[in-house]
């Protein structure tokens, strides 16, 4: 009786219930929850000599930092000294990922297990530093031609100003890749995604303000009912899997007599196996136009192409989408190449029934990956361009920038792997999961 009472709360708070009774998650918890106020008390510090007034116009007419803020949790906003997030570790991680099957050291120390992999992440940390300032300067300069900022440039009395919050800016960007990596050791979940999910969870109710203030209550209804769709379809999406069985067969020792013994399993191959990787891609690829632009006025040529690819413009949205889909294939083919499934079946005597082992169960999965990725990159095309399609159905502007499918699918697939960590940590001690 006292089992079926428990069993009728809801799984997840008698999950989280069930996690703080034990000292050890409890701990867990509440050191996530620490870093995290720690986090978002430096997001709140300013850098020095920044206009706010002039920030603020900008951003509210530049539909793109618009959508960046959103995720960045206001830090762009204010420009604060964790303005650029952990994207441009994102990204390293990224290009290492890319870079890792064409060149041999980096092929060769992805096979020495624990100690290859901590020599990557460290190659990986010292990329971030430069893609960080690069992305830094890229910034004040677009700030610069708002009247945010001024006396930006790497020449006279420019040179100090610029490379002090340059410096800031990257300090930043290394100090949250710090945090996150101690939320990773000590906490509960992926200490990285555990950031952007902050940041993304604290934009939330001023974002709501700003949509509330317009008196538009037909597009907060048009707002609930995408938030709602958009909702739906990234569980169903983030958790669908093509499920490949496997047949097992090995040999046990025992009291000095051989015995075969076999079993059965799965590979479970997502649909959308790339997460919000290829939409990240995608948007900085679109903005570097945008930047350059912006950096060369009066050339025609940048003009015009940083005109066609503004955000209000239909283009945009189509190259974002195309990008999407073309990134989703590149990014999940290069991760499962590295993945190298075939030989690792083959080595632990497993195998697909009707498939034979080595090249043709590699050949079958490789048909497979690309059968299912068609619906994992349509889905985040359309993931990436649904602030236009909202606003080119509601009519109401404000949709682009309220309507963020991207910050949705990030805080979804957050949340679900953290609650898989958590109830690992519960299975452990005996206590019934939410997930089944």
């Amino acid at each position: 009786m006292r089992q079926a009472k428990k069993r009728s709360k809801p799984q997840l708070l008698q999950a989280v219930l069930d996690a703080f009774k034990q000292p050890d998650i409890r701990s867990k918890l509440l050191f996530t929850f620490f870093i995290l106020v720690v986090f978002r008390v430096i997001a709140v510090i300013a850098l020095p000599g920044v206009d706010q007034a002039a920030l603020a116009n900008i951003y509210s007419e530049n539909e793109y930092l618009g959508l960046m803020d959103l995720i960045s949790g206001g830090s762009l906003r204010k420009m604060s000294v964790v303005a650029l997030g952990v994207y441009p570790y994102i990204t390293s991680t990224i290009i290492i990922q890319v870079l890792t099957p064409v060149i041999p050291r980096l092929q060769q120390l992805s096979r020495e297990g624990q100690a290859g992999r901590a020599k990557i992440n460290q190659y990986t940390h010292w990329l971030t530093i430069p893609l960080a300032m690069l992305s830094g300067y890229g910034q004040l300069m677009l700030l610069q031609q708002g009247g945010a900022v001024s006396n930006i440039g790497l020449s006279g009395s420019a040179l100090l100003p610029t490379v002090s919050m340059v410096l800031a800016l990257t300090a930043g960007t290394m100090f949250l890749v710090w945090l996150g990596e101690r939320i990773s050791e000590k906490g509960i979940g992926n200490g990285i995604s555990m950031i952007i999910f902050a940041n993304i969870v604290a934009s939330v109710y001023p974002n709501f303000q700003r949509f509330a203030s317009t008196n538009n209550w037909g597009g907060f209804a048009w707002f609930i009912v995408f938030a709602a769709i958009i909702f739906g379809a990234v569980v169903i999406f983030t958790e669908a899997q093509r499920r490949i069985p496997v047949q097992y067969s090995k040999s046990v020792f025992r009291g000095g007599r051989m015995y075969k013994q076999g079993g059965s399993n799965f590979i479970p191959l997502r649909v959308n196996s790339a997460g919000m990787i290829p939409i990240i891609f995608s948007n900085a690829f679109l903005m570097l136009p945008s930047v350059l632009s912006g950096w060369f006025q009066g050339n025609r040529a940048f003009d015009w192409i940083g005109r066609w690819l503004g955000t209000g413009e239909p283009f945009y949205w189509i190259a974002l989408f195309i990008l999407v889909v073309a990134f989703s294939f590149f990014y999940t083919y290069t991760v499962f190449q590295q993945q190298n499934l075939a030989e690792s079946l083959q080595k632990q005597g497993g195998f697909i029934p009707g498939i034979r082992p080595g090249k043709p169960t590699h050949k079958y999965l490789m048909g497979v990956i690309f059968r299912i990725t068609w619906g994992g990159a349509i889905f985040l095309g359309i993931i990436a361009i649904m602030p236009y399609i909202a606003r080119w159905i509601s009519g109401d502007e404000t949709m682009l920038v309220t309507v963020s499918a991207t910050a949705m699918l990030i805080l979804v697939g957050v949340t679900l792997d953290t609650m898989r960590q958590l109830e690992s940590q519960l299975v452990m001690r005996r206590y019934d999961g939410f997930i089944k």
